[in-house]
């Protein structure tokens, strides 16, 4: 099964099961807000990679209501319900099917915001390295790029740490066990996950000023970069 089909299955119960399955879900997505540079309300462009049901572009949403959005995905049903998250204010969104391998290719325009979230950790790493660039290439100057994903144990006691970890606070959470071992299965299929230093060199290398990794709890980060050119 493909990738596209296969969170395609899983788009009617996504948003349910990723405040279930991330345990600083709230924590990671406030702190993605506070570092956003611009004043409250301003009306900014924002492009979403692998928007999904567009999570990321809600919270965005309740702190720019005036902002302009782009949500890309490879996964059709998924964009389908971020389409009727925000039936209300269509005329900010514009939903785009396809691969952000092909961000350049696309002519989307330029943007102050580009968002990811729980995504790029499905490309292999030369990939991710690359769409870093795309992103710095789309943004307008002093624009921002934030990323919120996973993040490789430099050892195989700190990768079972991880998975310990989330497997018990999962299990706390009441998540359906078939919804776990769905989750499990796909991170053996699609997950290729990166060190925290690969990730941070890349979005330098890339171009970015003033990288960091915001925000992290066991396997999961927030990281962020900013474009000065001049």
């Amino acid at each position: 099964m493909t990738i596209d089909k296969d969170f395609n299955q899983s788009a009617k119960y996504y948003d349910e099961w990723v405040e279930k399955a991330l345990p600083c879900f709230h924590e990671i997505f406030s702190a993605a807000m506070e570092i956003i540079p611009f004043p409250k309300g301003a009306n900014i462009k924002v492009l979403d990679l692998g928007a999904g049901t567009g999570l990321f572009s809600r919270f965005v949403l309740e702190k720019y209501p005036n902002a302009q959005f782009v949500l890309l995905d490879v996964a059709d049903k998924m964009l389908k319900v971020a389409e009727e998250r925000f039936h209300g204010r269509i005329n900010q969104f514009e939903f785009v099917i396809d691969d952000y391998r092909n961000l350049t290719a696309k002519n989307l325009g330029r943007f102050d915001l580009v968002i990811t979230s729980l995504s790029i950790h499905h490309l292999e790493h030369s990939e991710k390295a690359q769409l870093f660039k795309d992103a710095f290439d789309v943004l307008n100057d002093n624009g921002m790029f934030i990323n919120i994903d996973q993040i490789k144990g430099e050892t195989d006691f700190l990768q079972k740490l991880y998975w310990d970890n989330w497997l018990e606070k999962v299990r706390k959470k009441g998540a359906a066990e078939e919804q776990i071992q769905a989750s499990i299965q796909r991170r053996k299929d699609y997950d290729k996950d990166a060190l925290v230093f690969d990730q941070v060199q890349w979005l330098k290398e890339a171009g970015f000023s003033n990288v960091d990794c915001i925000y992290r709890s066991f396997f999961m980060g927030l990281f962020f970069g900013v474009k000065q050119t001049g």
